[in-house]
């Protein structure tokens, strides 16, 4: 597929797709190198009628930075001035994410998030970038230290990603969208 057809592909869904025809698309996408993850990534969810839709964007979710293959911070979120800042995925509660995904996404909830997000920021690493094969492509993955979550992308255009989140216990992979900022 070329880099044009993606992009027509993605504009044409960025309202949402099925998760099949997101998995249809994705095997479609050339892998990526792990050399060209380095940077920091501008983050879009892309819905599919996930449980999990709607739950970065509702928390300010920035995107995602990786300083090199060992120092990758998986989760960027805006702070009050707006300035992407690393916060530790850990204590994400995936259980209430997988089971109770709208009461995640509460206003309640949100405003805790606000509250907890100076004592959840990091200057650590969160996660590792690997290689990984995915349905059939060998690309890069990032791979969370504390967390059975890992984020496999594929190439939509040298600056603009597909990220397919896997997560145990989730059925479908969350979709999102990388731009290099």
């Amino acid at each position: 597929m070329s880099d044009g057809d993606a992009v027509r592909w993605l504009d044409r869904h960025r309202g949402g797709a099925a998760p099949s025809d997101v998995l249809a698309f994705a095997d479609r996408l050339p892998g990526v190198g792990i050399e060209e993850m380095v940077g920091r990534w501008r983050g879009a969810e892309l819905p599919t009628g996930s449980p999990l839709d709607g739950l970065l964007t509702a928390h300010r979710w920035w995107g995602k930075e990786i300083v090199d293959p060992e120092t990758v911070h998986p989760l960027l979120f805006s702070d009050r001035a707006g300035r992407p800042r690393p916060v530790d995925p850990a204590a994400a509660p995936l259980t209430l994410l997988r089971h109770a995904p709208e009461l995640a996404r509460s206003r309640p909830a949100q405003l805790a998030f606000v509250a907890a997000r100076p004592l959840l920021t990091t200057r650590r690493p969160t996660a590792r970038l690997r290689p990984v094969a995915h349905r059939g492509v060998t690309t890069a993955a990032l791979v969370y230290d504390r967390l059975p979550v890992v984020d496999v992308v594929l190439r939509v255009t040298p600056d603009l990603l597909l990220g397919l989140m896997d997560m145990r216990g989730l059925p479908d992979p969350f979709a999102f969208l990388l731009e290099r900022a």
